[in-house]
């Protein structure tokens, strides 16, 4: 039986309003920053607190383009926010299907070297995008692939991580269940998308907040492979707005920052309750 104290259930919700309010003061400043003028925020010493009355006209500059106070022509960051989003797309679901059929291959088919080839896979976590960027690019160059999804998005599909979490929940998926299947006629293919699909719900969820993330906030691979502005990510975007000129209209670069922060909050938000429990939910 758990014993409530008044006392620590206090201090334990006042730790906890803490640390929101230490994350969560940058973004308000970010925010009260995107409302104003460049010229406010360049002559406050220190930053406003409280919101300005520029707060549209920033974001519409942000989103559409055009010029900044400073004279800069900024350029418009919604088809970047695509680019991103789609990336973001077909990285996590790309990851989550080759994982899938990896884990499964592996864990209900016998061929020889079956463990030998599973090591294989994971070690490849030693063996990140940066470390093997060069020839990456490379392959990435002869193809034709800059400047394209294909390029984006391709290299960094593959993943040891969730291939070996797949595994493991795999791992624990009754027998009972595989041999009903083979007793009903079930082949392989269809006992894995009438079986083992359904059971796997919770972990792709999870699994997909993770991956979303992991390819919206890309920035070395796209700064390599893109050199078209149209298939700039918003994260070369943003890295854009502030280097290379001699003013920076920072209320469009916090508006910029806060747009980008919007999709992959969502996910999170959205995707709660799926995230936490595809990581502790042991029920099947």
């Amino acid at each position: 039986m758990v014993e409530r104290r008044p006392a620590l259930t206090l201090l334990s919700h006042l730790m906890l309003w803490l640390g929101v309010a230490i994350v969560a003061f940058p973004v308000y400043l970010a925010w009260v920053a995107s409302t104003h003028t460049a010229s406010t925020i360049a002559q406050s010493v220190p930053l406003p607190l409280w919101p300005g009355e520029h707060g549209l006209d920033n974001y519409a500059l942000a989103l559409l383009g055009g010029v900044g106070e400073s004279g800069s022509r900024y350029p418009a960051t919604l088809p970047m926010l695509g680019v991103s989003l789609a990336s973001a797309l077909i990285i996590s679901l790309g990851k989550i299907a080759i994982s899938l059929l990896s884990a499964f291959a592996i864990v209900y088919f016998r061929f020889p070297l079956r463990q030998v080839v599973f090591w294989m896979v994971f070690v490849t976590l030693m063996l990140p995008v940066e470390v093997r960027i060069g020839p990456t690019y490379q392959v990435v160059a002869d193809l034709g692939l800059l400047n394209t999804y294909a390029g984006l998005t391709v290299p960094l599909i593959a993943s040891a991580t969730a291939t070996f979490l797949f595994r493991q929940f795999f791992l624990t998926v009754a027998d009972e269940l595989v041999e009903a299947a083979r007793i009903d006629g079930a082949g392989p293919m269809r006992f894995f998308f009438d079986v083992l699909l359904p059971l796997s719900a919770t972990p792709m969820a999870a699994l997909f907040v993770i991956q979303f993330i992991y390819g919206w906030n890309q920035y070395l691979w796209p700064l390599l492979v893109t050199t078209d502005e149209s298939m700039y990510p918003i994260v070369l975007g943003i890295k854009r707005l502030i280097a290379g000129e001699v003013y920076t209209d920072w209320n469009i670069v916090m508006a910029v920052t806060l747009l980008a922060m919007l999709p992959p909050a969502v996910v999170v938000i959205g995707m709660q309750k799926w995230f936490v429990k595809g990581l502790v939910d042991t029920e099947k």
